[in-house]
């Protein structure tokens, strides 16, 4: 059994026991139960639900694993050449990681 979920405006493929790493949740800590309430679809083996535009009564249970997640560091350069322009920039975006408990559909 499987759902798609959107978590922070974008999609997940959610199955018990799976790990993701979403973009930052806020009030996140660690241990806390977090559920999500906007399922687009939900696969139980092989009967497919699709929401329109979600699922009413579905509903994704995980738990927070680690809060805060620093992801890699993106250097952003740009140059325009004989112009005496140069800027540099970067950024590492922050993940939350949860454990998907139950699915309930």
């Amino acid at each position: 059994m499987y759902a798609i979920v959107e978590i922070n405006g974008q999609q997940f493929k959610a199955e018990e026991g799976k790990k993701l790493y979403v973009n930052r949740l806020k009030d996140a800590e660690e241990g806390k139960t977090v559920e999500f309430d906007k399922v687009l679809l939900v696969d139980n083996n092989g009967t497919v639900t699709v929401g329109a535009p979600t699922v009413s009564g579905a509903k994704v249970v995980a738990e927070v694993v680690t809060p805060l997640v620093k992801g890699d560091k993106i250097i952003v350069f740009k140059m325009k050449r004989r112009k005496d322009y140069r800027k540099k920039n970067g950024h590492r975006a922050q993940f939350t990681q949860v454990e998907i408990k139950t699915i309930n559909a």
